[in-house]
């Protein structure tokens, strides 16, 4: 009994390792071919040099859209983030429909292709607030504390990490 177990696993063990190697002689890498080519199909993304002409013209781009009722947007390094002011009685399926259909406005634009759209109300004021420290010659110091602001929103507050405060005792006062 043990010679036929010990039998069928050798032949197991010969049969799979043969159609392995066989399998891969036949089948092509494409590694390999040096004739393989692609074209590049995506709209090629242009460098920003003037970043306040390309804010305005993103925001332009934001307001054609319907629904939209204003827009704000900075511009950092070589990326565009655009904030949306939309009408706050919408429902979030409408805020969802407009949000993408200014992000399919600017991925026809060059500038607009890798950009940033956000319709969260908060995100689109800071980014406004941004822009003003922007124009008014802060741009590092406005962009900080902008940041400040959001990541304050973003981190939870976690109930275990809160550390009650040791009441003050009144004879340490009185002294």
């Amino acid at each position: 009994m043990l010679k036929w177990i010990a039998s069928a696993i050798i032949i197991a063990i010969v049969a799979t390792g043969c159609s392995t190697v066989a399998r891969n002689k036949t089948s092509p890498s494409p590694q390999n071919n040096g004739k393989v080519r692609t074209q590049q199909t995506e709209p090629q993304k242009k460098e920003i040099k003037n970043s306040k002409q390309v804010a305005a013209h993103l925001e332009q781009l934001a307001k054609g859209i319907d629904g939209v009722n204003n827009a704000h947007c900075i511009v950092v390094g070589n990326t565009a983030v655009v904030g949306l002011d939309v009408d706050g009685k919408l429902d979030r399926s409408r805020v969802g429909t407009i949000k993408y259909s200014v992000a399919e406005a600017l991925r026809k634009d060059p500038y607009g292709i890798d950009a940033l759209v956000t319709a969260d109300m908060d995100l689109s004021q800071r980014i406004n607030e941004i822009g003003t420290d922007i124009k008014r010659g802060r741009p590092i110091a406005g962009f900080a504390e902008e940041m400040a602001d959001i990541m304050g929103r973003i981190i939870p507050q976690m109930p275990r990490d809160t550390i009650p405060k040791e009441p003050v005792n009144q004879q340490q006062t009185q002294k």
